[in-house]
């Protein structure tokens, strides 16, 4: 049955007893209860396209090739994903029709399909990535036999099963998690180097900005990361590492199955606004690496790094004193931390726009419904989020500013931080760089509608 967008009056909220402002599509922090206040049927999707789709995150992996094999309506998506990327050379498709569901010869088909587009490129790549998708579950697709064959036929190509799944999209393991996971597969063992340090997981290299680097490097190791891999060669000396941080929460099972495969091992240090967390974090570094935390602390400077990051948000909140900051998950993994840590120096957060809240910041909800109980956190796919009015930037006299896309979308300002997945910034320098990039958003306007339309922000593998 079809619904009436503009006719919906129920409550949008998991929990009856929330209050909700009158649009009906938000609840104060004080009246908050649970990790997931929302419930949902028919789901809207606003069009601020710069999250990663599996597209994006497949082509991290370098000189390697992608193939999806779906129905012709589920290709589109994925081919103007690898045109907007100007990658349609590493990409190729195979389509599933009504005969081959009938026939019953998918393996036939995809194994068939793969042979015919290898030998027809200009030289085999040393990855071939398949996706495939929810037919083949549906009919029980032997993939053992699919792979099988293949490895028999191209040896000196590496073969990485993917899924384009969305039925698993709220499962334990949905399609974004099992493809970082997989552009590690094929990575073999290898003699372990006692310098080399490891990011996985994540879609975006740490940016120079942060201590991270430096720490490391003033200390003897090197960093690598998939991001920065520049050919297979460099990707396969990832094997060699001594340890893998984790700084996504999404990026764990890649970690947890690479220190089953390889024997790495790994430590969740995530993206943190707090600067006690982020001490732990380099404490918790410094003795997995058999350093002294007190030389490494005195060596970064992290006090002073610390002081130089908390007086430029300050001389920048009192120079937006008067605007409203809204915030949403596609920004940040962590978007009540960056919240917490905003109005601790002043700035006015109005909105967080997260459709669930993640276990690691419930501490920092508890410490938020103290002392700011009437930051309105809203959904962004509730489908009644399509027809509500996105004026707020033109209600305030424009003084609104975002950080992500949604949050820009929804409010209709074009003062936006334009990241997604917290943009690479990461510990005390992270934070001094995210206040540069909200005063020059605070300063310049930028086309929102233009900008949020590009998918895989960031990008350009």
């Amino acid at each position: 049955m079809l619904k009436n967008l503009h006719e919906v009056t129920e409550c949008p909220l998991g929990n009856r007893n929330q209050r909700v402002d009158g649009g009906g599509t938000a609840v104060e922090l004080a009246d908050l209860s649970g990790l997931a206040p929302f419930t949902y049927g028919l789901e809207y999707s606003a069009p601020a396209r710069g999250g990663w789709t599996i597209v994006h995150i497949g082509m991290l992996l370098p000189e390697s090739h992608q193939v999806f094999v779906c129905a012709q309506s589920c290709l589109r998506g994925v081919v103007l994903s690898a045109a907007e990327l100007n990658d349609s050379d590493r990409f190729s498709t195979i389509t599933v029709d009504e005969e081959s569901v009938l026939d019953g010869n998918c393996e036939e088909i995809i194994i068939e399909g793969i042979t015919h587009i290898l030998e027809g490129l200009p030289k085999l790549p040393k990855a071939l990535l398949l996706f495939t998708s929810c037919i083949h579950h549906f009919l029980g697709t032997d993939m053992k036999l699919v792979f099988g064959e293949l490895d028999r036929r191209f040896p000196q190509v590496g073969f990485v099963q993917c899924w384009m799944n969305p039925i698993m999209r709220k499962t334990k393991m949905p399609p974004d998690p099992f493809m970082r996971k997989q552009l590690y597969s094929l990575l073999k063992p290898a003699k372990t180097d006692q310098r080399q340090i490891n990011i996985i997981g994540s879609n975006l290299a740490i940016r120079e900005s942060s201590e991270l680097y430096r720490g490391l490097e003033e200390n003897g190791f090197f960093l690598k990361d998939i991001c920065t891999c520049r050919n297979f060669e460099e990707y396969q000396e990832m094997a060699s590492a001594r340890l893998n941080i984790v700084t996504h929460p999404l990026g764990r099972p890649a970690a947890r199955e690479l220190k089953e495969r390889l024997g790495q091992e790994w430590v969740y240090l995530p993206v943190s606004y707090d600067w006690d967390e982020i001490g732990e974090h380099w404490k918790c570094l410094s003795d997995l690496l058999e350093l002294d935390w007190d030389v490494v602390w005195r060596s970064l400077e992290l006090w002073e790094l610390r002081r130089k990051a908390e007086e430029a948000l300050i001389r920048l909140a009192h120079r937006l004193e008067g605007w409203s900051v809204v915030i949403d998950y596609t920004a940040s993994s962590r978007p009540f931390g960056m919240a917490r840590l905003l109005t601790r120096y002043g700035f006015r957060v109005e909105r967080i726009y997260a459709d669930t809240i993640s276990p690691e910041e419930e501490d920092t909800i508890v410490y938020l419904k103290e002392r700011c109980p009437h930051i309105r956190v809203c959904p962004t796919v509730y489908h009644k989020m399509a027809v509500l009015p996105r004026s707020m930037y033109e209600e305030s006299g424009g003084r609104v500013l975002a950080i992500g896309q949604k949050a820009a979308y929804f409010t209709g300002t074009p003062h936006f931080v334009n990241m997604v997945e917290d943009g690479g910034l990461y510990g005390c320098g992270g934070i001094l760089e995210l206040a540069g990039l909200m005063q020059e958003a605070a300063m310049e306007e930028k086309d929102t509608e233009k900008l949020i339309q590009v998918k895989g922000w960031g990008c350009f593998c």
